[in-house]
């Protein structure tokens, strides 16, 4: 008897994807806060301590679960190099065509004797309703079924109930983002919430580490 096979959808925990909330199938739904960094090697000493106690403070003052997640990849500066072979044909000025060829050889030489890296920092904001968000709204697949190319016959447009049931589990992570924010800002970590389609890329890279990077900003 032939094996059916498992969509890659399968494999996944997550839902949907809707309106910067990332909703799980065991009815729990998350945010992701993207987070810059702070260079405690150029700090001071004094400067240092404040921000190590600081953010012991923050994580002291924490009443719910929080995960960090940091991911370290080796960046590809192909593209980069790209970039200035074009700026090098379009420069008329001969000085300047030769710093840029000389800078060009600069880079590709750091990128042959040293692993360039390029780090992420994601802050998840977890919450889990008191009611099932997955149980209380339909869902013909969402983003996630659209990017792994299984998709459901489209079903009812969600109740009322169900509606203020999403928006009110929305509203407890915001207010959970919202001390994040305010807790990180006091270490000099600024954070921006992750809306739909950044969600989407992010992971459909994390999903598919073979994929070419594309850079998510932090406004």
């Amino acid at each position: 008897m032939a094996v059916k096979s498992k969509a890659a959808q399968d494999f996944i925990p997550i839902k949907e994807i809707r309106d910067g909330v990332v909703i799980l199938k065991d009815g729990t739904i998350r945010m992701l806060l993207m987070a810059s960094s702070v260079n405690l090697a150029l700090k001071s000493a004094d400067e240092q301590q404040a921000i190590l106690m600081q953010f012991q403070s923050f994580l002291n003052s924490l009443e719910f679960s929080t995960q960090i997640f940091i991911q370290s990849r080796r960046l590809d500066i192909k593209p980069y190099l790209t970039l200035l072979d074009e700026r090098l044909k379009e420069e008329m000025n001969e000085l300047l065509k030769i710093q840029i060829h000389e800078y060009m050889g600069f880079v590709k030489t750091i990128a042959q004797s040293t692993n360039i890296m390029s780090k992420l920092f994601v802050i998840v904001v977890p919450y889990a309703p008191p009611r099932s968000v997955t149980a209380s709204t339909p869902s013909s697949g969402g983003v996630i079924g659209g990017i792994f190319g299984k998709k459901k016959e489209a079903s009812t447009a969600p109740s009322k109930s169900a509606i203020e049931a999403f928006e009110e589990a929305r509203t407890q992570l915001e207010q959970r983002a919202g001390i994040i924010s305010q807790g990180l800002s006091r270490t000099g970590v600024r954070v921006v919430p992750l809306g739909t389609e950044e969600l989407t890329e992010l992971y459909y890279r994390l999903f598919n580490p073979g994929e070419a990077e594309k850079k998510i900003d932090v406004g």
